[in-house]
C-alpha cells in the first residue's frame, strides 16, 4: 500500500482540522502527518488572536487538543519555515505540503497621518494582550482618548480590551505583564468608528452585548445615527441577528436619555456610525492628535456614500481594525494584492501563469483571506484534502521519507523544537501558575522560557 507523508505548516485550527479530516477520510493509502509551527505552542489565533476574556471561544482548543492527543500526528513547534526548514527540505522528505499559516498582519489603511506615533494596527495590540512571544512586553497606554476604526468583531475586541478595567481580567489567563500594563492605563474614552450604519455592522450580537456589560464603562451612542432609511429598516426586520443588535443599541439610547447623555462611570465607550476616516491629525511631536472623518449616509442598498461633512474628534491614540493580511512564504507563490497563496480550491497555482504547482496546497485564511468563522475553516480543509487525495499521481517522490529524517535534520541545524509532550508540559505549567493565583491559567510569554519548559530543561 502507498503511504502519504504529509507536512502541514501552521498548527492553528486550519492546519489541525486538515490533518484530522485527512486521517478520517476514505483513502487507499496510509498517512503520516508532521505538523510544523513557528511558535513553541500550538493553536494559532485561538491562543494568540482571541481576547483573554473570551473563554467560550477558547473552548475550541478542547476540540483541537482531542485531535492532537490521539497521537497520530507529530508536532514540531518552534520551527520557522523558510529559516529552520525550507521548501526544498520538505520535497526531500514528504510527498506534499499543506500551508495553513493564516493571516496575522494588519491590512493597511491609506489615509494621511495613519503613520503617526500612537497609531497602531489592531493585530499588534491583540498579539500584545494575548502574550505573543514575538512582540514587545510593554504597550503604550498613556492616551486618555483613543479611537478604533472598524465595525467587525476584532474592532469590538480591541475596544473592549481598551475600555475594560484590568482587575476584571484577573479571572482570565491574561499574562502578568499585560495586566500590569492595563492597570496603569490612562484611558477614559474609547471611540469606535464605522463607515456604515448600525443596521450594517459586521460584528455579532454576543460581542456587542458584552460591551454593555463592562463594569464602570458607559456606552454612548448618538441619536442621529439611528434615523433609519428603508434599507436599514428592512435589514432590522428581516435578519434576526441585526434585530437583536438593534435592540441592544436602542437600549443604550434609552440609558443615555435617562442619564442626560452622561453616566457616572469612569470610562466611556462611544459608538460612531456613518463615519468614514479621512485623516489622522498629528501634534508637533508627530503623535496622534485627532481623527478627521466624513459623515456618510445610506446609499439605499446597504452601503454608504459621503456627505462632504467633515468632523473631528481629539484623541491621542488610534487603532485600525480593518482586517488581517497574509504574509508571503519563501519559495511559495503569493498574491501580494490579496495577501493569499494563489490557489484553485486549495491547489496552489503559479502567480503569473495560473499553472498548478504539484505537491503544494493551502487551507484557511492563507487560502481564502481572513474572512469567516471556524466552521468555514473545516469546510475549507475538506475541499483541500479532497484534492490532495485525488492528486496522488502528482505527489512528490521524496529521497528520504523516513520518520527519523526531520528530527535528525533539525538537530543538525541546532533547532530547539518542541513536541506534543512539550506542549503538555507547558500547558500544565501555565495551569499551575494560575492555580496559585486562583485563575484558570497564566500564560508564559517569553519564547525562550516557553521552549525551556516544553523541553524539560
Amino acid at each position: 500500500m502507498t503511504k502519504l507523508r504529509l507536512a502541514i505548516v501552521g498548527a492553528g485550527p486550519a492546519g489541525i482540522y486538515a490533518a484530522d479530516i485527512l486521517l478520517k477520510a476514505e483513502r487507499k493509502f496510509d498517512v503520516a502527518i508532521d505538523l510544523f509551527e513557528q511558535l513553541p505552542a500550538p493553536y494559532g489565533l485561538v491562543r494568540y488572536g482571541v481576547a483573554p476574556d473570551h473563554p467560550r471561544i477558547k473552548g475550541i482548543i478542547n476540540a483541537l487538543r482531542d485531535v492532537l492527543d490521539r497521537g497520530d500526528i507529530r508536532i514540531f513547534g518552534n520551527v520557522r519555515f523558510g529559516e529552520d526548514l525550507t521548501l526544498d527540505d520538505l520535497k526531500r522528505h514528504y510527498n506534499a505540503v499543506i500551508f495553513a499559516t493564516g493571516a496575522v498582519r494588519d491590512s493597511s489603511l491609506d489615509i494621511p497621518g495613519i503613520d503617526a506615533e500612537g497609531s497602531h494596527g489592531a493585530a499588534e495590540y491583540v498579539s500584545w494582550f494575548d502574550g505573543h512571544p514575538d512582540v514587545p512586553r510593554e504597550w503604550p497606554l498613556d492616551a486618555e482618548s483613543v479611537g478604533v476604526i472598524g465595525n467587525g468583531n476584532v474592532a469590538l475586541d480591541v475596544a473592549r480590551m481598551l475600555a475594560k478595567h484590568a482587575d476584571d481580567l484577573l479571572v482570565t489567563e491574561v499574562p502578568d505583564n499585560v495586566y500590569q500594563g492595563l492597570k496603569a492605563s490612562a484611558i477614559t474614552d474609547v471611540h469606535v468608528f464605522g463607515r456604515r450604519g448600525p443596521a450594517q455592522v459586521k460584528f455579532t450580537p454576543l460581542e456587542l452585548r458584552e460591551l454593555g456589560e463592562l463594569r464602570d464603562v458607559d456606552m454612548v451612542v448618538y441619536d442621529e445615527d439611528f434615523d433609519y432609511d428603508e434599507a436599514s429598516q428592512q435589514a432590522v426586520a428581516s435578519n434576526k441577528q441585526v434585530m437583536v443588535m438593534d435592540r441592544v443599541m436602542q437600549s443604550w439610547r434609552k440609558l443615555d436619555s435617562a442619564n442626560n447623555a452622561g453616566g457616572s462611570a469612569s470610562r466611556r465607550l462611544h459608538m460612531h456610525f456613518w463615519a468614514r476616516p479621512v485623516e489622522v491629525k498629528k501634534d508637533e511631536n508627530g503623535r496622534v492628535a485627532a481623527l478627521v472623518y466624513e459623515r456618510t449616509k445610506s446609499d439605499g442598498a446597504g452601503g454608504a456614500v459621503g456627505t462632504g461633512e467633515l468632523r473631528e474628534i481629539p484623541m491621542q491614540g488610534l487603532y485600525r481594525a480593518v482586517g488581517y493580511f497574509g504574509s508571503p512564504l519563501p519559495g511559495v507563490p503569493f498574491d501580494k494584492k490579496h495577501g493569499v497563496i494563489p490557489n484553485r480550491e486549495g491547489q496552489v497555482l503559479e502567480a503569473k501563469s495560473n499553472q498548478r504547482v504539484p505537491g503544494i496546497y493551502a487551507t484557511g485564511w492563507i487560502k481564502r483571506g481572513p474572512v469567516g468563522l471556524i466552521g468555514h475553516t473545516k469546510s475549507d480543509a475538506m475541499e483541500t484534502v479532497r484534492h490532495l487525495i485525488n492528486d496522488q499521481g502528482s505527489w512528490w517522490q521524496p529521497e528520504d521519507p523516513s520518520d527519523e529524517a526531520i528530527p535528525a535534520l533539525l538537530a543538525e541545524r541546532g533547532v530547539e523544537w518542541t513536541d506534543l509532550d512539550g506542549w503538555h508540559r507547558l500547558d500544565a505549567h501555565e495551569i499551575e501558575l494560575g492555580t496559585t493565583q486562583e485563575r484558570a491559567r497564566v500564560k508564559v510569554v517569553p519564547r525562550d522560557e516557553m521552549v525551556r519548559i516544553s523541553r524539560g530543561e
